[in-house]
């Protein structure tokens, strides 16, 4: 049971730092000599120290014999640090528990390899389920070199996001949009579509008491009708994407990045492809991406059947009418067999709001929890 106890710690860490490493995965690591805990951390930002060698120099000379909990695969090649395979064998680690194996070919199982190889031993599962939950982006992110995607949605039990006139404010309450700041904290980009801009003009930042990331902001629009007096474009809290069809105007996206912090991104085809405004954001070393709507950006991602988690903050509201706006539109469906099927993964209280998080179908892992 011990075990458990120290590997949960390593995963709290990780958990801690998680959405600030980005495009490496947020790691733990706790260094425990007869039965006491004599060093851990976590990596805190890519390029420096990783979780392991941080542990163990706090640890120092007592590592040796010690055990090692580390929640994914020491790596065992150089990158902007050294392996940190190397740190466990010359600290004289005895044993190492690892959470889960790191699918990155550059580790893959060569960082267990290396550590077998030097006679220390190797346990490979412990709190794997758990750590398969915290790796989900990550583990997208390298297989499938593309980010992870959450959807993010706020509506009434009726399914609403906004009535007749596009009013929206507010459908949930002040502890759920405080919730909503945490999953921007959390993710390294967040997307929306023009029309979001056009009729909100939102900030597209993170507002928590203590302070937190601020995600890339990342604006769909394929005629570049981007004001360039909008807030993501005189804001400069955070870089700013504007992905743009090939047609768009040369004129207007030099006016758009006149502010230092706003880069257009026009892509070779007249129309907006989900899959590649993913690429390249991939290709920037965003890891997480959360959609923030509005309703057409939605279905457009539902379409390419390019999310990953889609988290729903549901208001105790009925608003009705024939004209208020859903949450995604898009073609018409004639077949009830012809929506994409998803399971819950949470459901929880977040103030007076429900708050249901769910994976498409197939992907899950079975941790349905009813809070």
């Amino acid at each position: 049971m011990l075990n458990e106890n120290y590997m949960e710690l390593a995963l709290s860490l990780a958990r801690a730092v998680a959405g600030q490493t980005s495009p490496n995965p947020p790691v733990g690591a706790v260094v425990v000599k007869n039965g006491q805990v004599i060093g851990m951390g976590a990596h805190l930002k890519a390029g420096e120290a990783h979780a392991e060698q941080i542990a163990l120099q706090m640890a120092g000379d007592e590592a040796r014999g010690a055990d090692l909990y580390v929640t994914l695969e020491p790596c065992a090649h150089t990158g902007k640090t050294p392996p940190c395979v190397d740190a466990v064998i010359a600290y004289g680690i005895k044993q190492v528990w690892i959470a889960t194996k790191d699918p990155n070919p550059l580790v893959a199982g060569k960082g267990i390899q290396r550590m077998q190889d030097a006679m220390i031993r190797v346990d490979v599962g412990l709190c794997r389920q758990e750590a398969t939950q915290l790796y989900a982006p990550f583990f997208h992110y390298i297989q499938t070199k593309q980010p992870y995607v959450t959807m993010k949605i706020a509506m009434t039990l009726d399914g609403k996001i906004a009535t007749a006139t596009g009013d929206s404010k507010w459908i949930t309450s002040d502890q759920a949009r405080l919730d909503v700041h945490l999953l921007r904290a959390a993710h390294d980009a967040i997307l929306v579509g023009v029309q979001t801009i056009l009729h909100d003009d939102p900030l597209l930042t993170t507002r928590l008491p203590q302070g937190g990331k601020n995600p890339i902001r990342v604006v769909l629009d394929t005629h570049l009708r981007t004001p360039i007096n909008s807030q993501i474009v005189q804001n400069a809290e955070a870089p700013t994407l504007i992905f743009c069809g090939q047609q768009a105007s040369s004129k207007r996206q030099q006016q758009l990045e006149k502010g230092s912090e706003v880069k257009v991104v026009r892509l070779a085809a007249e129309k907006i492809s989900v899959s590649e405004v993913l690429n390249e954001l991939a290709r920037r070393d965003i890891m997480t991406v959360l959609v923030e709507g509005g309703a057409t950006i939605h279905a457009a991602f539902l379409r390419s059947q390019a999310m990953q988690k889609v988290i729903v903050y549901v208001a105790p509201k009925l608003l009705g009418g024939i004209h208020s706006l859903s949450s995604i539109t898009g073609e018409n469906l004639l077949s009830m067999s012809e929506a994409r099927p998803f399971a819950f993964e949470k459901v929880e209280m977040v103030g007076p709001d429900i708050k249901i998080t769910a994976l498409p179908k197939g992907s899950e892992p079975n941790v349905y929890r009813d809070h």
